[in-house]
């Protein structure tokens, strides 16, 4: 019987993993073939952007069942990790529990969802919706699936079942207790939102369980609304068009490190800077202010930039959490560096001048990025695993010249982009074709039989990425209709002390909404409230933009709530419980910076 079971699994995960490679090439192929179409043949391929959609929200969900089966969705493991074997034992349990429960609870919802949507019919492909539309019942089905058989493997049989009864007894216990929960009001947002959210992320679950469990009981136990809109926020979170630039950014970073690029890039960085101590870390952060904006996506910026730097770092002694600290820090460093999609939309929902908007953006990053490198010297003072003795200008001539073709890569990249070649979220196809090219005529490194593994791996690491973007969506959702977007406008109205005090509630209230929000919906969302309030207090709204951006960046990326702190982690391939004291003095940085470029609006209009 076991051996038959495993057998199942094994055949499972074969055809899963198979068809999750086959549709992140399909995705790179059917952008590619736009970008080739429009701009070589003229002749624009109208189904090519709905077509790639459909199949990126199969590969997203297909790649969050492959994370579910190798256990790559993120998780905080801080305090589990101090727990007895039987604690401990209980813990991992759990979060299988805790996912199957959530999986359970969404997967009829979002199998009626999708047949309601099979009478629509898609406008470009003219074909049912559902096809696009069944990717999430299936997605839901398959991880419920893998659920189950992760905690029969499981070999503490007790703690599995405590872990169980647990979970039943939980939601039961809130079943019973939801006229109560009727009666509170705002405080369910405080006991769902935070209470029950961060429970869930200290115990081990999954960080997008845990947001998936947080939204699931504010809406079944405190309010009327049908769970099934939660899976409307989910597919809308994770079809953001923008985001199909992060398995493609993904697979580009595997590949620049397959073919040598990487190598070569690192070498001559290291020519340059290892002498230094933390050269590296230098490197980092200049790289992230030049590559940024290109996806229009944080996670797609690190994804371009962590394989070329973190496998070499962590050979010269770097400590992982340090790295993903740093990451994690320049993501929100870099939020204001055009063209980012945060700053578009702010044009699109305000008024302000989009131009406007990015050229008052690259200031306020660049003394950001001083600050962190502030930050990077006095902890690397005493560091010394990663200095090397300094080259000479020979050796640094020969690298730079190996180099090149990997250094000029951001630059073809960004060229693509502003002369109208490819948009932001195609672009990577042509540096994944780039790379192939240099791989296999330059550096002369190439294994085709590590495409197929390469291909799973951008699955499961975009899976696990964009599914907790699709449950932050939903939670986001559930503050907008609980009308704590309409108090806080109207509480930050009243405010006295003008403008001074207004601008350091606004970086306390952004910062917090950053940690729950995505950029772009809390844009949308507080964007057209409050920066009419600003213009009346004299604000200029580049400036108040500027303010607002880096602020709910440093929210985004800051744990233990933050999504963004997570996609750097699963993109760096790092516990996050590591990175969490290392991200303190980091986050002090950027906090001094933020009320640097708050108080000193030049900072942010000086340049217009």
């Amino acid at each position: 019987m076991i051996k038959h079971f495993h057998k199942a699994e094994s055949l499972i995960s074969v055809m899963v993993e198979y068809c999750a490679s086959a549709l992140v090439l399909a995705d790179i192929c059917i952008l590619l073939a736009g970008v080739i179409s429009r701009f070589v043949f003229k002749q624009p391929l109208t189904w090519s952007d709905e077509l790639a959609s459909i199949v990126f929200l199969w590969s997203a969900m297909l790649g969050s069942v492959i994370a579910v089966q190798r256990s790559e969705h993120m998780r905080m493991t801080a305090f589990i990790t101090t727990a007895n074997g039987k604690a401990a034992d209980f813990f991992e349990a759990l979060q299988y529990c805790a996912g199957l429960l959530f999986l359970a609870v969404l997967f009829l919802p979002a199998y009626e969802h999708a047949l309601d949507e099979a009478i629509v019919t898609t406008p470009s492909l003219e074909v049912s919706a559902l096809w696009r539309e069944a990717a999430l019942p299936v997605g839901i089905g398959l991880m419920a699936l893998y659920s189950i058989f992760r905690l029969f493997q499981l070999p503490k049989v007790v703690q599995s079942a405590q872990a169980v009864l647990f979970s039943i007894t939980t939601v039961l216990l809130f079943y019973s207790a939801r006229h109560f929960f009727e009666d509170l009001g705002a405080w369910n947002l405080l006991i769902f939102f935070v209470i029950v959210v961060l429970s869930a992320v200290f115990a081990g679950v999954p960080i997008g369980f845990s947001f998936g469990l947080g939204v699931l009981g504010y809406l079944g136990f405190s309010t009327s609304t049908p769970i099934s809109v939660i899976v409307g926020r989910m597919n809308e979170g994770m079809s953001h068009q923008i985001l199909l630039a992060v398995p493609l950014f993904v697979f580009l970073g595997l590949l620049m490190e397959m073919s040598g690029m990487a190598r070569s890039m690192v070498a001559f960085l290291e020519s340059l800077l290892g002498h230094i101590k933390g050269g590296l870390s230098y490197v980092l952060i200049g790289a992230m202010y030049l590559v940024s904006g290109i996806s229009g996506s944080k996670a797609a910026d690190m994804a371009a930039v962590t394989p070329a730097l973190f496998p070499e770092m962590k050979k010269r002694g770097a400590n992982e959490g340090e790295l993903v600290a740093l990451l994690a820090a320049t993501g929100a460093q870099t939020e204001t560096v055009p063209p980012s999609l945060v700053l578009i939309t702010i044009g699109s929902v305000t008024g302000v001048s989009i131009a406007g908007l990015f050229t008052g953006g690259l200031l306020p990053a660049l003394v950001l990025a001083l600050l962190l490198a502030l930050v990077v010297a006095w902890r690397s003072r005493f560091d010394t695993t990663q200095v090397l003795p300094r080259a000479s200008a020979s050796k640094v001539l020969k690298s730079l010249t190996f180099a090149l073709p990997a250094l000029i890569l951001p630059f073809v990249i960004r060229f693509a982009v502003v002369q109208g070649i490819a948009t932001a979220t195609e672009v990577s196809t042509i540096g994944i074709v780039y790379c192939a090219l240099a791989g296999i005529f330059i550096y002369k490194q190439w294994s085709w039989s590590r495409i197929i593994p390469m291909l799973t791996e951008t699955a499961s690491l975009s899976g696990a990425i964009l599914f907790i973007i699709g449950t932050a969506t939903a939670m986001a959702w559930g503050l907008t209709q609980s009308g704590f977007s309409g108090w806080l406008a109207n509480s930050m109205q009243a405010l006295p002390g003008g403008s001074p005090v207004f601008l350091c509630v606004s970086i306390i209230a952004f910062v917090v909404l950053g940690s729950v929000l995505e950029g772009i919906p809390a844009i949308v969302l507080l964007g057209p409230l409050l920066f009419p309030i600003a213009r009346q207090l004299g604000i200029h709204e580049v400036h108040y933009a500027m303010v607002v951006v880096l602020s709910m960046g440093l929210g985004l990326f800051a744990p233990p709530l933050g999504v963004g702190y997570y996609a750097a982690c699963a993109i760096g391939k790092v516990d996050p419980s590591l990175g969490i004291r290392p991200m303190i003095p980091f986050m002090g940085a950027l906090i001094v910076g933020i009320v640097l470029i708050a108080f000193v609006p030049w900072l942010s209009i000086g340049a217009l």
